[in-house]
């Protein structure tokens, strides 16, 4: 036998044992195509950001992050009752506080007067068995709008987590359920746990912001709340966007520390950080589908670029497959209202 015949051979061999594996048999109609799906995303695993105003009568529209508002109390609750009705069952609730009423040591975050703190006892009274996840940082609160207290022109650490504490235990007496730490203090973890117990709330859950980046996708949401830096920028506390390893660390040190959850913010630059932690640790992953990624589906979509309920299944589908057990998105409702038609 000579050599271009056994080649021939060999080649009809690898050919015919190739083509007996057929991957569109398995796509061929929609029954099994759902039958071997990877990844399946429910209305289960969203969180719906939502923004509180004081006031009555109030539905602000975000002009930068459209489809989404400033609501009152009043405007909120049945607002809520809407979401819950669609499935919806987790909220994180975020306010846009006057400047009249921020100081250096965002003192208002944990007065008695506090209309956020009233807010969520109300919620809770409404709607007990939703779940309310809060922000832990300074920026809603402060006049320099910094997450961590400003002395110098910088930002103090270890003085910052007291204050994060006494705003933890006010946010825990309304009736909070998950406590999501944004200003990413080191130790505010293990801190904000250890007075949590002390005060007796060990039920209720700390969601850290693990892998928080200095990100251009924020604006939106500054906007919402008028909480941009006063002067510099949040890099000293925030991480570079360059960095993979260093989410390792961080993840560590808040799992030690007793994180209930570790977040990803953002998500969609970073699924490479979701999947990484995924696949290193067993705590539950979350990301932060945030306001720029949200907007920009938006915008694309207002101007008939891009179809609007499908771009928002496939990038929330994008954040689960890299391993994200519960997504915080701006799409929450639509997705639901989506999934229900």
């Amino acid at each position: 036998m000579n050599l271009k015949v056994l080649l021939f051979i060999i080649f009809t061999v690898i050919k015919y044992q190739i083509m007996n594996i057929r991957p569109r048999r398995n796509r061929k109609n929609s029954a099994i195509r759902d039958m071997v799906q990877e990844t399946k995303l429910g209305i289960e695993n969203l969180i719906y950001p939502i923004f509180l105003e004081d006031g009555k009568g109030i539905k602000t529209e975000i002009k930068s992050l459209p489809n989404n508002y400033r609501w009152s109390l009043d405007l909120l609750l049945p607002e809520v009752e809407k979401c819950i009705e669609l499935g919806v069952k987790t909220f994180d609730i975020f306010p846009a506080v006057n400047d009249d009423l921020k100081d250096q040591i965002a003192s208002y975050s944990y007065a008695e007067d506090n209309f956020y703190l009233n807010a969520i006892r109300k919620l809770k009274s409404e709607f007990p068995d939703i779940v309310i996840m809060s922000d832990v940082a300074m920026d809603p609160y402060s006049s320099d709008g910094h997450d961590g207290l400003v002395e110098d022109g910088r930002i103090v650490n270890d003085k910052t987590l007291p204050i994060l504490a006494k705003m933890s235990i006010a946010q825990a007496q309304a009736g909070v359920d998950i406590l999501g730490p944004s200003d990413m203090m080191d130790g505010r973890v293990g801190y904000l746990r250890n007075e949590l117990d002390k005060h007796g709330f060990t039920d209720v859950s700390i969601m850290s912001y693990t892998a928080k980046y200095a990100s251009a996708f924020y604006g939106p949401f500054r906007d919402a709340l008028n909480s941009a830096p006063k002067s510099g920028d949040k890099k000293t506390y925030q991480m570079n966007p360059a960095n993979k390893r260093e989410a390792l660390i961080e993840a560590e040190l808040d799992i030690a520390e007793g994180a209930d959850f570790i977040m990803v913010k953002p998500a969609l630059c970073y699924l490479d950080i979701i999947h990484l932690l995924k696949e290193n640790f067993n705590t539950p992953i979350t990301a932060y589908n945030v306001s720029g990624e949200c907007a920009m589906v938006y915008a694309a979509a207002q101007n008939g670029w891009l179809n609007y309920e499908a771009t928002m299944s496939e990038m929330l589908l994008s954040i689960r497959r890299a391993g994200a057990d519960g997504i915080l998105t701006y799409f929450a409702k639509d997705f639901a209202q989506f999934v229900k038609k």
